[in-house]
């Protein structure tokens, strides 16, 4: 009977080792997988709001990447709505986006994710155009930079597909 016991005993520890052992790895690989999708909705979405802003692009594409309650008030989107974009007197070609994710966490369980980010476009090709050289200073003709920032986001998966709800400017950044 002891040796029985024993047996019993070992085999059950074991067991429970083998299951521990797979929760984790299990639990890793959801993490890793969101936050695989979350970076690169964050990077993919970040860089088509700044074209949507410096380059006239369609503002539904959007929709794929951000909420729709978030859309309605975001203020750089605000600006080109309202004809305040200070990208309208210019033909921006193409930009250098870089996107850094600080920190990001999402248990696999859960639907809603926050990172910090930080966004940057050190340089954005692009000329002034015609109608605007006669009317603005030479020294007004380069395009603007856009302005860097550090940001706090809220995401939520939504039909399982991960969707940007809420971005806070933590800190305006002056980086080139």
């Amino acid at each position: 009977m002891k040796y029985l016991r024993r047996l019993v005993w070992y085999i059950a520890s074991r067991l429970m080792i083998l299951t521990i052992v797979l929760g984790l790895m299990t639990i890793a690989f959801y993490f890793s997988m969101n936050a695989s999708n979350i970076f690169i909705i964050l990077k993919d979405g970040m860089a088509k709001r700044a074209q949507v802003v410096m380059m006239d692009e369609d503002e539904a594409v959007l929709g794929n990447y951000f909420s729709a309650s978030y859309l309605r008030g975001d203020p750089v989107l605000a600006a080109a709505r309202n004809n305040t974009n200070p990208y309208d007197r210019y033909s921006v070609t193409g930009m250098d986006h870089r996107l850094t994710m600080e920190w990001m966490w999402s248990w696999p369980w859960e639907d809603t994710a926050r990172a910090t980010v930080v966004e940057s476009i050190p340089a954005v090709d692009g000329r002034i155009l015609g109608s605007y050289k006669a009317v603005l200073p030479e020294d007004q003709w380069p395009v603007p930079r856009w302005q860097s920032g550090r940001y706090d986001v809220m995401l939520t998966r939504e039909n399982g597909r991960w969707r940007i709800r809420n971005m806070t400017l933590l800190k305006q950044l002056d980086m080139p």
